[in-house]
């Protein structure tokens, strides 16, 4: 029987190139967005390579939608295996200047989003004693950026939550928990960057302007260092995702390019994929 995989944020970048690889391996894919009008691009795609894909709409910032959509599934197929938590957006401003819609805005998408469709497919995953949730991350998770406070503070809740999670669902209930921590994504996820860091259709300003614009033009130093693989492309970090589903024993977090690897490193040197720290806290607490 078919594996079938729930995939989050599958318009475009890499949620769409997950769900059109996870097909191509054999997996059923439900592949959700929020807004079906851009599902054109993976609808083409289904057809030309008769690609075992159906698109569901699934909001993450609405509980009402992913229940609806888990619900869909588990009367269709009556199991999840696998649950990618992919959808997430970008975002870079300054705190002072962020306005309340945006601050709780990113949260939700980056945040709630994940503690809830993981809280949705929890009972099914539990139920059939095995399953598998991989949250895409970011380097974001875990190592703090310029103007990108609110995002990695989301990112690093994210990376908190699945963290403590893994310490009893994996053992317990078959359940295994990752989170995959791509670098810099040549994505339409980079424009949706960019976008958000507009303020009144200007970029930092006052006295924070001229830092900005330092990181800015480091920005674009590192986007021309294609040698260095600062920027990975959409498969890129979808094949670090699919690998990660297909192994029998996953690692808690995975870095997806040497760069996210090397930046991470004063972070992650001790515990590169987070198993030691999981065992001490089962052995201290369990």
């Amino acid at each position: 029987m078919k594996k079938n995989v729930l995939i989050t944020g599958t318009s475009t970048g890499v949620g769409f190139e997950s769900a059109i690889l996870f097909a191509k391996n054999g997996y059923k894919v439900y592949a959700t967005m929020r807004n079906l009008k851009k599902a054109v691009a993976l609808q083409k795609a289904i057809e030309d390579d008769q690609l075992d894909i159906e698109i569901l709409p699934l909001d993450v910032s609405q509980i009402d939608s992913i229940n609806t959509t888990v619900s869909t599934i588990i009367a269709k197929d009556g199991k999840i295996d696998v649950l990618v938590n992919n959808a997430g957006a970008g975002f870079a401003k300054t705190t002072e200047q962020a306005t309340e819609a945006e601050i709780r805005w990113v949260t939700e998408v980056n945040y709630h989003g994940v503690v809830f469709c993981t809280q949705a497919v929890l009972p099914y995953m539990r139920k059939q004693k095995q399953g598998q949730i991989i949250s895409v991350t970011s380097v974001g998770g875990l190592v703090g950026q310029p103007f990108n406070e609110l995002y990695c503070g989301a990112k690093f809740a994210v990376e908190g939550f699945m963290e403590a999670l893994a310490t009893y669902v994996s053992d317990a209930f078959n359940i295994k928990i990752s989170c995959v921590e791509p670098g810099g994504i040549s994505t339409a996820f980079m424009s949706s960057a960019i976008e958000k860091t507009a303020v009144d259709g200007q970029f930092a300003t006052g006295e924070y302007q001229s830092i900005f614009e330092k990181y800015m033009a480091g920005n674009q130093k590192r986007a021309n260092q294609s040698k260095e693989q600062v920027y990975q492309t959409g498969l890129e970090v979808a094949e670090v995702i699919l690998d990660v589903a297909k192994n029998e024993n996953p690692p808690l977090r995975i870095r997806t390019s040497q760069w996210a690897e090397n930046f991470c490193q004063l972070k992650t040197k001790a515990d590169p994929d987070g198993s030691k720290l999981v065992a001490q806290i089962r052995e201290s607490f369990l």
